[in-house]
């Protein structure tokens, strides 16, 4: 089943159907096959105590198939879902699959407007969520959001809620052993899944990918990397990004392998889960591996089975691939890509102490990359300029948002991903900066605009924008730099003050506050970021070798 919006070049579907690359499968008959080849071998291992087989998982997620059927899931139908690394996600993603209906996770992020806002724009059908994240109960707030949008006949939530005790819960529905409703029969071009991209519901998009899409890139993913059944992933990153979907629950599946997941990461927790259950890889951004490094170094335990690490989200510094090799024997290997062309650059792990952290890897099998001008032309090897790629993994399109496809997905396939990045002769490709406004806060998007126009109307600030400050674990944490209105000098708390008033939340909160006598700007008005770039890390001690480029400096390369 295709929807309106989605773009797919008919030359390019046709030789990736020629090449083998798009087949008649779907992920729900790799899923079946799966558990018809690797039925007693577990598949899904929580830290809440559940162990499933890839026989009990098909089972299981048969109950929750036949609970979403009861509540009007069908072919099409919009199921979103907010649950955390566990194994109910896995169960509710396969009903999804097994209903043909459309599977859109959510971050645990969306709340209040925000949830209301993206339930809205999706058109969801079904929402299901924890109870309770964190220790807060979610219930109130769920049942509240969504009014307007969905009926308290369309909201499951897992758990009780005491909140809301009038919501129904998944366990209780579960008890009531439904008849199990037909399969349905899809085709590799269907639409699957819709991710959306990080940000409150203004800035969101979501990413529509087919099947097709998906089961080429975590196919690929295994081959490039060497996956077999007998490999573990252990996945402490919310399951509703790239990295857990993907690369998490999808690739594990294709293949007959196991997923160990940790619903809250805990490094002290995540060795010993490790350990008892012989991971033999895991990947998420780069404070994971930072944070088992150093616990590693205090506690003197070991990984033995961790044969090594995958790093996304922000560019992996040289020093922690030397610190946790030459400690603990683990090679780290840096990856890139996006939710719209899911992770295709890689390190390979016999090129990680190579590579030295000093690239970001080269393309997988399948998938075409190269650096570009603001013309849109391939520039020379050595140059900088904007990374596009094209494959069969590449997304079909933003849902409901045709102008934000034109300009992502061209009419050949390329995909414009807004990195500024380097390529050397042997194809290895590195990030230097970015042309989006984007910091990159422990492998999750902020967009800098949509913080700084939080800031608007705060008393005592004349003017003001947002930059990334670099840090080692996060890779960046978010920094206001602030020109005051004469006589007052507000504090950073002043500010957060200002923020909690107008409900922001706090992921979007700086984190560092810089005083300024006026931010640089350019004749045209445009803030010169890469300037107040140089400022702070002069502040913070950092050399000039240490500047990368920035979303301000992109105007230098050519582009606007």
């Amino acid at each position: 089943m295709r929807v309106p919006g989605m773009k797919i070049n008919p030359e390019l579907e046709k030789l990736y159907k020629e090449r083998g690359d798009w087949t008649d499968d779907t992920l729900l008959t790799r899923f079946e096959r799966s558990v018809e080849k690797f039925g007693d071998r577990e598949f899904v291992v929580d830290d809440l105590g559940r162990r499933y087989t890839y026989k009990e998982m098909d089972r299981y997620s048969d109950q929750v198939a036949a609970v979403l059927y009861e509540y009007g899931v069908r072919e099409g139908s919009m199921v979103t879902y907010q649950i955390t690394p566990r194994s109910e996600f896995v169960a509710v993603m396969l009903a999804c699959f097994k209903l043909g209906a459309i599977s859109a996770p959510l971050g645990m992020f969306f709340e209040e407007k925000s949830l209301h806002d993206i339930l809205a724009f999706l058109g969801s059908n079904l929402h299901i969520s924890v109870a309770k994240y964190r220790g807060r109960d979610r219930g109130g707030m769920i049942e509240e959001s969504v009014a307007g949008v969905l009926s308290p006949r369309k909201i499951i939530l897992i758990g009780e809620s005491r909140t809301a005790p009038e919501l129904v819960c998944m366990e209780e529905l579960l008890m009531q052993r439904l008849p199990v409703p037909p399969r349905y029969k899809g085709t590799g071009t269907d639409l699957s899944t819709i991710l959306c991209t990080s940000g409150t519901t203004s800035m969101s998009k979501g990413v529509m990918l087919t099947n097709d899409n998906i089961i080429f890139s975590e196919d690929g993913f295994n081959k490039e990397l060497g996956l077999t059944e007998e490999d573990i992933m252990f996945m402490p990153a919310p399951l509703n990004h790239a990295t857990g979907y993907h690369h998490g629950i999808i690739s594990p599946m294709l293949r007959g392998g196991k997923v160990v997941l940790q619903e809250r990461f805990c490094c002290v927790d995540a060795i010993h889960m490790m350990n008892d259950e012989k991971v033999t890889y895991s990947m998420g951004a780069t404070p994971f591996i930072y944070d088992l490094v150093a616990q590693l170094d205090i506690s003197g335990e070991k990984l033995p089975y961790l044969r090594f690490y995958i790093c996304g989200g922000a560019p992996v510094p040289e020093f922690l691939v030397n610190k946790a090799f030459n400690n603990h024997g683990i090679l780290v290997c840096e990856c890139y890509g996006s939710t719209e062309s899911v992770p295709h650059l890689y390190v390979r792990p016999a090129e990680a102490l190579d590579v030295h952290g000093r690239w970001s890897g080269r393309a997988m099998g399948g998938i075409e990359v190269r650096i570009v001008g603001s013309d849109h032309k391939e520039v020379p090897r050595g140059t900088v300029g904007e990374e596009v790629s094209r494959g069969p993994s590449v997304f079909v399109g933003y849902y409901k948002n045709e102008e934000a496809t034109e300009k992502a997905l061209d009419d050949e396939g390329w995909c414009y991903s807004g990195d500024l990045c380097v390529m050397d002769e042997n194809d290895n490709v590195k990030v230097v900066g970015r042309i989006k406004d984007v910091i990159i806060r422990g492998g999750e998007n902020l967009n800098a605009n949509e913080i700084d126009s939080n800031l608007e109307g705060c008393p005592g600030i004349k003017d003001h924008t947002i930059i990334g400050r670099p840090e080692e674990r996060l890779g960046e944490r978010i920094c206001a730099f602030i020109v005051c209105e004469p006589g007052c000098q507000p504090t950073k708390e002043d500010i957060l003050d200002y923020l909690k008033s107008k409900r922001v939340p706090k992921r979007l909160w700086p984190e560092y506050v810089e005083y300024i006598d006026s931010i640089p700007r350019t004749d045209s008005g445009k803030v010169q970021k890469f300037k107040l770039d140089k400022v702070l890390r002069s502040r913070m001690g950092l050399s000039e070798d240490h500047v990368a480029i920035t979303a301000g400096d992109a105007e230098k390369h050519g582009f606007k």
